[in-house]
């Protein structure tokens, strides 16, 4: 195979994955990791990828982009609705109790299917949902079978959700059974993280509060850093996701303890 050709698949691959590893790279066209650096270094420089410690990841992947709630409700819907059903089966059907969703796409599809689960009202125990995202609370609001707190704060345009000082304090006195969580990067050794720090100091409060948190999040986030940490992985219960892991993130996170559910 010309270094060309190897080149372009190479580059459709972190396009489709999100991230590729030097030594996966290497096992996959039979080359040495030395070449592969050399391939990586020729896309970087013709702006195709951006080089990551051990491999690669798309130019538009740093560590301050964050795309709107609007841009994400249209990326992976197939993959956040299965995320999201095996979310929902976490959730007793026939019980009361609280959960917190976290804003976001794919705590969103969660809050969809919840709201559907728990229309008819029926013999259900009254659900306590608290969350601060306003597409979440509207999905939910005036459903019979669903308590909805809203947590308050200043409304960032971005993401329609609370955050500030009084946002994390709220959370801070709350003690739900299950947290929701979305993170737009989970790393075998930074953890959980989130590009804006506003948001990134809520989710902290959320994960700290909860007495169980499962973090909601598709396979391109996976092995990704973003600025802000918000969690270690020892910090988190369960991560549901749509791709079994690479395989240093996947030790990281059976190291920390953390239930890993493929959706």
């Amino acid at each position: 195979m010309f270094a060309e050709e190897r080149q372009q698949l190479i580059s459709g691959l972190v396009a489709e994955l999100g991230r590729v590893s030097v030594t996966d790279l290497a096992e996959r066209f039979s080359i040495t990791t030395e070449t592969v650096r050399r391939d990586l270094a020729a896309l970087e420089s013709a702006g195709s990828l951006r080089r990551v410690h051990g491999g690669a990841v798309p130019t538009d992947r740093l560590s301050t982009r964050e795309e709107s709630v609007g841009e994400r409700a249209i990326q992976r819907p197939s993959e956040k609705l299965r995320i999201a059903q095996a979310a929902l089966a976490l959730i007793p059907e026939d019980s009361s109790g609280s959960i917190l969703l976290d804003a976001g796409s794919t705590t969103e599809t969660l809050a969809g299917l919840l709201a559907a689960q728990r229309g008819n009202g029926g013999n259900a125990g009254e659900l306590v949902v608290i969350t601060h995202a306003i597409p979440i609370a509207a999905k939910l609001s005036g459903n019979p079978g669903i308590a909805l707190q809203i947590l308050g704060g200043r409304v960032r345009g971005l993401t329609q959700a609370a955050v500030g000082q009084s946002t994390v304090d709220s959370a801070s006195r709350l003690r739900p059974d299950i947290a929701f969580v979305g993170a737009n990067g989970i790393h075998a050794t930074f953890g959980f993280s989130t590009p804006d720090p506003e948001e990134a100091a809520v989710k902290a409060a959320f994960v700290t509060s909860a007495r169980r948190v499962v973090v909601v999040a598709d396979s391109s986030k996976l092995d990704a850093e973003t600025l802000v940490q918000f969690a270690a992985l020892k910090d988190v219960d369960t991560v549901i996701t749509d791709r079994e892991p690479s395989e240093e993130l996947s030790a990281a996170l059976a190291e920390a303890g953390v239930d890993v559910v493929l959706a």
